[in-house]
């Protein structure tokens, strides 16, 4: 058997009076992914244990069977792995948004989806600006990129610029969550004051305002950790080689970590415009190889934090007819010779009206050909609900999909001592 997650971000909502009271699942055309639920079985996922942050680290890595408590170092070590940037034992790391400030609020985390290259000008002033302060910066992909900072404390309290659009940012600032940590926070703060400063009168700035774009106009560090320690995805559920597709270096980073193959698309984006019929062109000739593959579309979570219900439901779309559709069309005739299970399902909702990541559980399909299917015959929150997996948490879910038992890997946690890390009792 071979294995096939396709991992629609954020894709999870609430009813949406926009839509006629219906979720962006509900309101969008998705016949093929309502064929999979039909023919699979269904359920509700919770892949944020109490006392996490719903970020997509914490839900990947969570949805993937990883331990929390024991792997979690934060979303910079992770897109460090995906940029082949080696974290040492006294470097701390961390993701650095480049976001577009409006007055004293946080107008947008992504400084209007500011291009590779306009952003790459941007970071190369801040490493000449900073190189006395102990930091170096990174090159990501558009506004996600990574800083490096030696000897820092990660007990620090964060706030990611996508989960506060619209309010003011001073009151957002880095606080130390220990004494300790109170020279790194302070550090890290003087950066953030000195970025705004450097960055207001950037050419590449002065450029984008006068073409009517968004300014990425400060910088904003979140989400700090060392070097993580992670066991292989390969070594926990048996699987001879894996392949992980994505426009994201946090998804690739974890990917790296779990010891799979990174596959680039070109024209990936991470964005609505992403380039569906590539990303779905690698998972069908990645399965042909791997015995599991991970596919990543971050489109839908993007739509949820511009707050756009209609798009995000044309992300549904492009998602299903893109990805989903040619995707079954192609496993079909594979299923005889080489039978491939199938997982659909976002990390966490994004919801429209918050315009941030809701820790409410997420909407799964399972499709394996050797079960038989449930009595859901569609794909959403509500359907999912009624499914016969009920409600599933962590590594729960890999264990459904693969059929794994969690003491034949080696994981000696009971059911019902992993359920009591979710709901806190």
């Amino acid at each position: 058997m071979k294995y096939l997650i396709i991992l629609g971000d954020g894709m999870a909502d609430e009813h949406i009076p926009a839509l006629g009271n219906k979720t962006p699942l509900q309101a969008a055309s998705t016949p093929t992914m309502d064929h999979l639920a039909k023919i699979g079985r269904c359920g509700l996922l919770h892949t944020v244990p109490q006392g996490y942050h719903p970020g997509s680290e914490v839900a990947h890595l969570s949805l993937l069977g990883y331990n929390l408590p024991e792997v979690f170092e934060g979303r910079g070590s992770l897109e460090a792995a995906s940029m082949g940037v080696p974290i040492m034992k006294d470097e701390m790391a961390m993701r650095v948004n480049l976001i577009c400030l409006d007055g004293d609020k946080i107008k947008n985390h992504s400084a209007g989806d500011i291009t590779t290259e306009e952003a790459k000008e941007l970071i190369d002033t801040l490493n000449r600006s900073f190189a006395d302060s102990g930091v170096k910066f990174y090159t990501g992909f558009s506004y996600r990129h990574l800083l490096v900072m030696k000897g820092g404390d990660k007990n620090l309290i964060c706030t990611p610029p996508h989960d506060v659009p619209g309010q003011t940012w001073a009151d957002k600032m880095i606080k130390p969550s220990t004494p300790e940590a109170k020279a790194t926070a302070d550090c890290l703060n003087d950066l953030i004051l000195r970025s705004q400063k450097i960055l207001a009168n950037h050419p590449v700035n002065l450029r984008r305002v006068a073409e009517g774009k968004d300014p990425a106009n400060s910088i904003w560090p979140w989400s700090p950790g060392y070097r993580p320690h992670m066991h292989t995805l390969l070594d926990t559920y048996g699987f001879r080689n894996g392949a992980v597709i994505s426009a994201v270096d946090l998804i690739k980073g974890i990917g790296v970590y779990a010891g799979l193959q990174v596959i680039n698309v070109p024209g990936a984006t991470g964005l609505w415009d992403t380039n569906y019929e590539g990303k779905a062109q690698a998972a069908i000739d990645a399965l042909k190889e791997n015995d599991f593959v991970f596919l990543h579309v971050e489109a839908t979570d993007e739509a949820g934090h511009a707050g756009d219900p209609e798009l995000k439901t044309r992300s549904v779309e492009y998602l299903e007819n893109r990805v989903v559709r040619p995707i079954w069309e192609a496993v079909k005739k594979m299923q005889s010779d080489d039978p491939v299970a199938i997982a659909i399902l976002p990390d966490h909702p994004t919801f429209c009206r918050t315009r941030t990541h809701s820790d409410h559980p997420v909407p799964f399909i399972i499709y394996r050909p050797d079960q038989r299917p449930d009595k859901v015959d569609h794909y959403d929150e509500d359907s999912c609900a009624k499914g016969s997996y009920g409600e599933l948490f962590a590594d729960e879910f890999m264990n459904a999909f693969t059929r794994t038992s969690s003491f034949k890997v080696g994981v000696r946690k009971m059911r019902s001592n992993l359920r009591r890390h979710f709901s806190g009792s």
